[in-house]
């Protein structure tokens, strides 16, 4: 079992910048590809970035490319999501999840969710 908790979220202004965390514990991350899921309001919950393991490569959806940038310290079982030039749109509660699976950009291929953490970005 993998435990995972993410925290940094919070309310920020658009054009600001948040990192949010995603520690794990139970298992060693290094096992796992990670990636970070958002659901706003009314909506389904989408795909946003992934990150393979050992960091080989990562992987964005097309609405953050060149905004957000994903990472991972195995040496401290945590993923990171660096969030830049936010946009209200972005506003949701931000999801990190563990797969042992190759296609990283489908939720059904992950085994481990966090609860969450929300961040609202404000016009």
């Amino acid at each position: 079992q993998v435990q995972l908790v993410e925290s940094g979220g919070g309310l920020v202004q658009a054009g600001g910048s948040l990192r949010l965390s995603c520690a794990a514990s139970g298992r060693a991350l290094s096992n796992y590809g990670m990636g970070w899921f958002r659901q706003a309001p009314g909506k389904e919950r989408e795909f946003v970035a992934a990150i393979t393991w050992i960091s080989i490569s990562t992987h964005y959806a097309d609405s953050v490319k060149g905004r957000f940038t994903i990472s991972r310290d195995d040496a401290k079982n945590t993923v990171y999501l660096q969030m830049s030039s936010l946009k209200p749109e972005d506003t949701a509660l931000y999801y990190c999840a563990a797969s042992s699976r190759a296609r990283l950009d489908f939720q059904d291929s992950y085994d481990y969710w966090g609860q969450g953490t929300q961040v609202t970005v404000s016009s």
